[in-house]
C-alpha cells in the first residue's frame, strides 16, 4: 500500500482541508492511504473520520512557534514513515520550505497545490510570499492549482503559460447537491422559514478574506426592497463576534440565521434562493461550484476568477458598487438543474480523484 503524507496547519473545515477529505474518501484504501502532518495540538473537525478511514494524524510543532523545530520534525516524519509522496496545500510560498524538509527526509514526489489567489495577513506576510516565491517554483516537482489566478499567484505567470502548473479541479459529490424540493421544504421548516421568505445564502469562514461586513451591508440595503428577505450564514472563524456585533448594530438579528459549521451544508443550498460571495480574493471557491450544482444563481466579487462561472449563472459584481449587488439579487430568483454541466466540466469527485492519482 502506498501512503501519502499531507502537510497541513490543521484539519478543520476550510477549502484546502475539504478538498483533501473529498479526495481521501474516494481513494481505494487497499492501494492508497493518506496521513496528515498537522501543526495543531488540539483535536480537529476531521480527525475522527481520518482515523476511521485508516489514516494517521501526526502532530508537529507549529512553524510560527519554532520554524527550525518544525522543519526537522517534518524531515523526521518523512524519513521514519518512508513517504515517497508528500503534498502541501497553501496560499503562501513559504510553505515550500515544508516540501524542502520532506525532500531532505527522502520524499521523491513533492506536490505543491496553490489554494488561493492572494496571501492573507500583514504587509510583512505578503512581502515574505514574494521573497519565497522562487522556492515555490524550484522545490516542488509537481505544481497544482484550482484556477488560473491561484496558479499565477503561487508559481508565476510564466510557469502557468508554459504549462508547468496543472489545473486540478475542486471536486464534489454531485448527487449530494442536486436540487431536491423535499429537502428544501424540510430544512426550511426546521429553520422556521416561511414559504414566501427570500433566502440569501453564504458559506464561508468568518475571516477578512470573505468580506462578511460588506455582505451584511448588501443585505441591509436589499432588506429595504424586500422585508421578507433573510440572510443565511454558514461558517465560523476569528471574526465571528465582530460579525454578530455588526448584525446587532444594524438591528437585523431577526433576519439573519447564523448556523455555524455544519456537516449537512449541501442540504442548506436547497434552502437558499440566491448565493452571494463578496470575497476580496479566492483561489477557486468550492462554495460557488456547490451552489451552481444545486441550481442557484450566484453573485460574486469581480476579484474572483471567471473560471468559476461553469453554468453561465454567475454574475461578477464590483466591490465598490453596492447598488450593483442589490439590483442583481432580484434578478437571481430562477433556479435550474445545472448539475449535468458541472459533471461535464470535470468537477465530479470521481474524475478529480482519477486525475489526482496520476501524481501520487
Amino acid at each position: 500500500m502506498k501512503r501519502i503524507l499531507c502537510i497541513v496547519g490543521n484539519m478543520n473545515p476550510g477549502g484546502a482541508e475539504t478538498f483533501l477529505m473529498k479526495i481521501y474518501r474516494q481513494l481505494d484504501k487497499t492501494k492508497f492511504q493518506m496521513d496528515f502532518c498537522v501543526g495543531e495540538s488540539k483535536k480537529c473537525f476531521y480527525d475522527d473520520e481520518i482515523m476511521e478511514l485508516g489514516g494517521k494524524i501526526i502532530h508537529i510543532t507549529k512553524k510560527s512557534k519554532n520554524p527550525f523545530k518544525n522543519f526537522f520534525e517534518i524531515k523526521k516524519v518523512v524519513k521514519q514513515g518512508k513517504y515517497n509522496s508528500v503534498m502541501r496545500i497553501s496560499q503562501h510560498s513559504m510553505s515550500s520550505i515544508d516540501l524542502f524538509a520532506a525532500k531532505m527526509g527522502g520524499a521523491k514526489k513533492l506536490i505543491f497545490r496553490s489554494s488561493n489567489s492572494k496571501s492573507c495577513g500583514s504587509m510583512m506576510n505578503r512581502l515574505a510570499h514574494i521573497i519565497f516565491k522562487p522556492l515555490a517554483i524550484l522545490v516542488p516537482n509537481i505544481k497544482l492549482a484550482p484556477s488560473d489566478k491561484a496558479a499565477i499567484h503561487m508559481f508565476g505567470r510564466r510557469q502557468f503559460k508554459k504549462g508547468k502548473v496543472i489545473i486540478l479541479n475542486n471536486g464534489l459529490f454531485i448527487d449530494d447537491y442536486k436540487y431536491n424540493q423535499n429537502i428544501r421544504d424540510r430544512k426550511r421548516k426546521e429553520l422556521g422559514i416561511k414559504e414566501d421568505e427570500f433566502i440569501i445564502g453564504h458559506v464561508g469562514r468568518m475571516m477578512t478574506q470573505k468580506n462578511h461586513l460588506f455582505l451584511i451591508d448588501i443585505f441591509v440595503k436589499y432588506l429595504k426592497n424586500n422585508s421578507k428577505a433573510k440572510l443565511l450564514l454558514i461558517g465560523d472563524g476569528e471574526l465571528k463576534y465582530n460579525i454578530i456585533n455588526y448584525i446587532k448594530q444594524n438591528k437585523i438579528e431577526d433576519n439573519v440565521l447564523l448556523l455555524g459549521i455544519r456537516k449537512d451544508t449541501n442540504e442548506f443550498y436547497q434552502v437558499m434562493d440566491c448565493f452571494l460571495l463578496p470575497s476580496l480574493f479566492e483561489g477557486m471557491p468550492n462554495t460557488v461550484i456547490e451552489a451552481q450544482t444545486s441550481g442557484l444563481n450566484c453573485l460574486v466579487s469581480n476579484s474572483i476568477t471567471t473560471m468559476v462561472n461553469l453554468t453561465g449563472k454567475v454574475k461578477f459584481c464590483d466591490l465598490n458598487n453596492i447598488e450593483e449587488w442589490v439590483n442583481n439579487i432580484e434578478k437571481s430568483r430562477n433556479r435550474e438543474k445545472d448539475y449535468t454541466i458541472i459533471d461535464e466540466k470535470g468537477y465530479s469527485t470521481n474524475k478529480v480523484v482519477k486525475e489526482f492519482m496520476k501524481f501520487i
